[in-house]
Parts: structure tokens; C-alpha cells; sequence
């Protein structure tokens, strides 16, 4: 197999490929094969018929299956040969075949070079979460009136399934805790990104942002649907919609990006999870500073 790789900007490349030789023919022979066990040609029972008549008969067939089936492999063999990132489905143009050679040529978006530098040793600023009294106490008084309960007691504890008050307030303490611990949590996780982000620059994949757009579009076209909006009215608005959501698919088209790079040079595996782990690495390899009260 021959490859040949085209750079045409910094997320796209073309690749022609061509294949001469046995595995294209072999491609025909398997083919034919196949075809030759179930084909009905008049005056043969199935399976018997001569190769000529098959070739005056199935040639046309044959080709169109060699091609669906060996583009495919060659493709995915060149990708692999040439160590290509691709991160969208190819434009196949320039299709020739013939039983002995097969080329090709394919236009494919590719994920950009990304200078990620000093992403270790972040300085991460955190608050120490805690719960004061007067927190639970506004929560338990807001359960309260939406109850319409008169008086904080066991048995208005019990009533919300907790044997006395005391434990209703830990239950409350410990509620309104996890919340502000998930709250300061996703706050350093977004400083973390924005730190890392901040200052790289470099052209984003067009397939890639469109996918992620769309993917959000029918995501909030979903959102208003629940709330009760007429779907003509969505309609009418996807405009509007796209403006608002085009920046935000960018951006997080742009984090993904930068995240699968690091994980490739510290070998974090690139599945549903890497950003989850990365973010993950990156904390543990942060220096964590009490904000100063």
C-alpha cells in the first residue's frame, strides 16, 4: 500500500492511498465466491454456474460490493499506517478500481497540534467548606413554612422521617454541606480549565463544533419542549438559539481538545471518562492553597 499524506490546513488533511496486487484480487475472489453459492443463473442450479457467466451476469455487482468493503479497510489501514488523529468521517473522492489495483483519496479532519505546556503544578486557591448553625436553622425554617408547621420538635423531626430533632439537624447539616463542597468543587474545576486554556490558541475542527452544536441545539430544543414551549415556537427561535449556543460548543470543543492532549502525553486512556480523569490528574498534581479568610 501506498499512502501520501497532504497537509491542507492545520485540522485537515488529504490522503491518497493506492493498493495493487493480491489483496484486491483476493477482495474479487471472496466476493465472487460468495455471490457464486446463492446466484440464479438460468440453466445452472445454484452454486454451479461457470466464472464466465457469473462475470457476464454479477460484474457490476461484484465491484459495487469490492468497493463498499475493501475502501473501508484500505482507509482505515492508511489512518493507521500514517499514525493519523482523525476525529471525523472522510470525503472519499477519486475512487478508480480495477481487479488488480485500487486509489483513492481522502479528505479528513484531524486533531490539531496543541502546545500544551505547564499544566502541572497548577496553584489552586480553595475555601474551606463549613456549615454554621444559622445555615441549618434558615433550612429547617424554610421546611417549616412550607409545611406550615408551628412547632421545631421530635415529632416534626419524625414526620419528615428522622427520629428526633437532633438528628433532623445533622441530616440538614450534613445536606447543605455536600452541597457547598459540590459548589466549591465544580468552582476550582472551572478555574483548573480556565488556567490551562488560557492564552492557547489554535484552529478548531469545523466537524467537530458543528457536531457538538447541533448536539446542544436538540438538547435545548428537548429543555423547552418540557417546560411546555409549542414546538413551532422552537422553531421560530432556533435562530436566536444557535447564537446563544455556538460560543458555548466552541469553547467546550476547545477544553475537550486540550484535555485529550494531555492525556495522550500522560497516557491516560482517550474514552468517555478522559476528561473526568484528567481533570483528576491534574488535581493531584496541583499545589492546593487556603484562601485566606
Amino acid at each position: 500500500m501506498k499512502t501520501e499524506v497532504k497537509k491542507l490546513d492545520s485540522t485537515k488533511c488529504e490522503i491518497s492511498v493506492e493498493v495493487n496486487g493480491e489483496q484486491v484480487k483476493n477482495k474479487f475472489e471472496e466476493v465472487f465466491a460468495l455471490i457464486a453459492k446463492e446466484a440464479k443463473v438460468p440453466g445452472f442450479r445454484p452454486g454451479k454456474a461457470p466464472r464466465d457467466v457469473l462475470e457476464k451476469h454479477y460484474a457490476s455487482s461484484v465491484h459495487e460490493q469490492v468497493l463498499k468493503e475493501l475502501v473501508p479497510d484500505v482507509y482505515n489501514q492508511a489512518i493507521a499506517a500514517e499514525k493519523l488523529d482523525v476525529i471525523e468521517l472522510p470525503q472519499i473522492t477519486d475512487v478508480k478500481l480495477d481487479r488488480g489495483s485500487l486509489s483513492f483519496k481522502a479528505v479528513v479532519e484531524v486533531t490539531p497540534e496543541i502546545a500544551v505546556k505547564n499544566y502541572k503544578n497548577q496553584t489552586i486557591n480553595y475555601n474551606t467548606v463549613s456549615v454554621s448553625s444559622d445555615e441549618v436553622k434558615r433550612q429547617i425554617d424554610s421546611v417549616k413554612e412550607s409545611r406550615k408547621a408551628e412547632n421545631l420538635d421530635d415529632k416534626f423531626a419524625r414526620s419528615l422521617g428522622y427520629p428526633d430533632l437532633a438528628e433532623l439537624e445533622k441530616a440538614v447539616e450534613r445536606q447543605i454541606f455536600v452541597t457547598k463542597e459540590n459548589q466549591e468543587r465544580q468552582r476550582i474545576e472551572n478555574e483548573l480549565i480556565e488556567n490551562i486554556t488560557k492564552g492557547l490558541e489554535f484552529k478548531l475542527p469545523a466537524g467537530l463544533v458543528e457536531r457538538q452544536t447541533q448536539d446542544m441545539l436538540r438538547q435545548t430544543k428537548i429543555d423547552l419542549a418540557m417546560k411546555g414551549l409549542p414546538r413551532d415556537k422552537i422553531e421560530e427561535q432556533e435562530k436566536l438559539l444557535l447564537e446563544g449556543i455556538q460560543p458555548e460548543a466552541k469553547k467546550q470543543v476547545k477544553v475537550y481538545l486540550i484535555l485529550s492532549q494531555i492525556a495522550k502525553k500522560e497516557n491516560i486512556a482517550i474514552d468517555d471518562h478522559m476528561p473526568h480523569k484528567v481533570i483528576e490528574f491534574l488535581l493531584r498534581e496541583a499545589n492546593w492553597q487556603p484562601v485566606s479568610k
